[in-house]
Parts: C-alpha cells; sequence; structure tokens
C-alpha cells in the first residue's frame, strides 16, 4: 500500500495540468479508489483531492509571478475562469494571483508528500479477522461533521438528547454481532475530509431477516469479513490511535484492504465517567 501511495504521488506530479482518476489509478495498481483514498487521508491528514488542489496551487505560483496571461495560466491548471482559479489560488495562499504578480508573494507551499513505513515490534495491535453474513444496523441516525481528535460534541448531543429508556429499549433489541450498544459510522466522504458529513447511528446490530420497529432508522450491511481491533485506556483517545495505527501498521502490512461500508464501535468496559474504555473497532475488509 505504501508502494502504491507513494506512485499515486509520482502520478499527481506528471498530471498537475490534468485531471487526476483516483479511481482508475487505483484500478491499474489492484486496488479500490475508496481503499486508496482512506489510507492517503488517514496517513498523510489531508484528502488526496485536497492535496491535489494545493500542490498545482502551488506550482501555479511561479507561473503567476511572470507575464503570461492569468486566463491560459487558469485552463493550464483545469479552471474555465480566472475568477475560478482565482478563488483556488487565495484558498491556497491566502492572496489574490494579482497581489502576487504584483508583489511577489507572500506564497504557501505544499511540500511533496512521501510515505514511508515504520515497523516498530513492541507496537502489535490486537486484530482478529471474522466472517459475518448480511445483517442489520437499527437504532437512531443524524447527519454530524467528522471531526479526527476529541469528543465529537455533535455525537455526544445526539446521544444526550435519546430519552433513558431508549438506550434500554435498544439493548434489549441487540440481537447479532457486534453485541451492545453500537456507534455506527456511515456514508463517509471517500477522502475522509476533516468536517465533512456522516451518517452517524447510535443503535444495535440484529439478524437481516429481524424486523424492524418503524420508529427507528436503519442500515443494512451486506455479508463479508471484517478485521475487529481491540483498544483499550484512556478515551475516546485510544479508539482514535487505532484509527491512525490501522492505517498506518496494520493495512500496509496485511493482504486486506477496505470495502465500502460502516465502521461501528462497540464499548465493552468503561469506567463510571468515559474517562477509560475498553473497545471494538470493526472495519468492512476485503483480499487485497
Amino acid at each position: 500500500m505504501i508502494e502504491i501511495l507513494n506512485r499515486l504521488v509520482d502520478e499527481v506530479e506528471r498530471r498537475l495540468d490534468d485531471h487526476i482518476d483516483v479511481e482508475a489509478f487505483a484500478a491499474s495498481m489492484g486496488t479500490t479508489g475508496y481503499h486508496v483514498r482512506r489510507m492517503f487521508s488517514s496517513l498523510a491528514g489531508i484528502p488526496t483531492s485536497e492535496y491535489v488542489r494545493q500542490r498545482r496551487m502551488t506550482v501555479a505560483a511561479s507561473d503567476v509571478i511572470g507575464d503570461e496571461d492569468l486566463l491560459t495560466i487558469a485552463v493550464r491548471y483545469g479552471y474555465g475562469s480566472v475568477e475560478a482559479f482565482g478563488r483556488a489560488f487565495r484558498s491556497v495562499h491566502g492572496v489574490t494571483h494579482s497581489e502576487v504578480r504584483r508583489d511577489g508573494g507572500p506564497l504557501r507551499a505544499q511540500p511533496t508528500i512521501r510515505f514511508r513505513l515504520t515497523v516498530e515490534g513492541s507496537s502489535a495491535m490486537d486484530a482478529r479477522i471474522t466472517e459475518r453474513p448480511a445483517f442489520r444496523l437499527i437504532g437512531y441516525a443524524a447527519r454530524v461533521p467528522l471531526i479526527y481528535k476529541g469528543v465529537n460534541p455533535h455525537i455526544q448531543q445526539h446521544i444526550a438528547s435519546l430519552p433513558a429508556e431508549e438506550h434500554q429499549r435498544l439493548k434489549d433489541l441487540s440481537g447479532a454481532e457486534p453485541r451492545g450498544l453500537l456507534q455506527v459510522s456511515a456514508d463517509l466522504d471517500p477522502d475522509y475530509r476533516e468536517g465533512s458529513e456522516l451518517t452517524y447511528l447510535h443503535g444495535v446490530a440484529v439478524d437481516a431477516g429481524t424486523e424492524v420497529p418503524t420508529d427507528l432508522d436503519l442500515i443494512e450491511v451486506d455479508r463479508g469479513a471484517w478485521v475487529v481491533f481491540r483498544t483499550s485506556g484512556p478515551h475516546p483517545k485510544a479508539l482514535q490511535d487505532a484509527y491512525a495505527a490501522s492505517a498506518a501498521h496494520w493495512f500496509p502490512s496485511n493482504p486486506w484492504r477496505l470495502r465500502p461500508g460502516p465502521s461501528i464501535v462497540a464499548i465493552r468496559e468503561h469506567t463510571d465517567d468515559f474517562s477509560t474504555a475498553t473497545c471494538e473497532l470493526w472495519f468492512p475488509i476485503e483480499r487485497d
């Protein structure tokens, strides 16, 4: 996977003045655009699309400083007008192309990213692979923004808005693995952009044939393989560290890739104040 990501970076550099088809590139590498985007954003901390935009504007800055026609430059980098190019340019550099042409700066550069895998034998991850038939996730769903670090206040607010008796009702409905109350993230942005919206469901898993109460939301889950990471420690930091470590260490070292589907957190044990917890993090996967 690390080699594929570095090849993608090289492809971006070769095609800064052309469209980058991540899906076609991933297929040529024997993997999927979904997996490539998720791994890129997890390891680089920036979505693929945003990295491409920032690299284009970094290189475009040298053209802007010259005396070439601005429309010609805009078209070269994939923009249909000087205005659209100008908005992208300012969002990266913080100044207009006119100011840069007049003053020569200031400019902000996005360096070329290189990915490297560091393997530390002392940091083995507690993971298992399990095959699951199709099942259903039912509960209460809300659209919330993706937040990488710390507690997501939008999710907290959603859970707090549910009456106490509904939590027990959901627990009683739990009928399939993973058992118990679950934190489900679905419909994520392919680039995994922080701030992008996802569907968060506070609910439980039930068998595929289970009748769903009409007042509950439903997510259908296809049959397939899952990797389950077990974490323990400060909450939610230990869980968020596991998200990062799965991309940095587990997926590059194992013959599996992410497939579309929800990610699921099952909390197995926790202190009264939730400051520490033991959790299971479920990702849908397929053979690479």
